[in-house]
């Protein structure tokens, strides 16, 4: 969840264990679960109010769809399930082997 691994965790749980003493960790790790479970219940509330009140509009919407690298690829981009990205292909009025049109007032 954090990108903290098995032996990270662990180095983390002696220093507390040293720092706090084993009479406070205790209480320590259940105010922090508590904290944890009152942050989930406000963000899950938050999530509620904000679909009730944009309705349909936000439905599919999640945190994940706001990164701009996934905004791109699922906007964008085609093939993002796969892994093999190519860019969308746009409709040209252009035959295959013809050079693509050119303005020279543009350039």
């Amino acid at each position: 969840m954090f990108g903290i691994g098995f032996g990270e965790g662990l180095v983390i749980a002696v220093l507390a264990l040293f720092i706090f003493g084993p009479e406070r960790l205790p209480k320590l790790a259940a105010d922090a679960g508590r904290m944890l479970r009152e942050l989930r219940r406000m963000a899950q509330g938050a999530r509620q109010e904000i679909g009730d009140t944009f309705g349909s509009d936000f439905e599919g919407l999640s945190l994940e769809d706001l990164n701009p690298k996934t905004f791109v690829r699922k906007n964008l981009l085609e093939g993002e399930d796969d892994g093999n990205v190519k860019p969308r292909s746009r409709p040209t009025s252009q035959r295959p082997g013809e050079p693509a049109p050119w303005d020279p007032d543009i350039t």
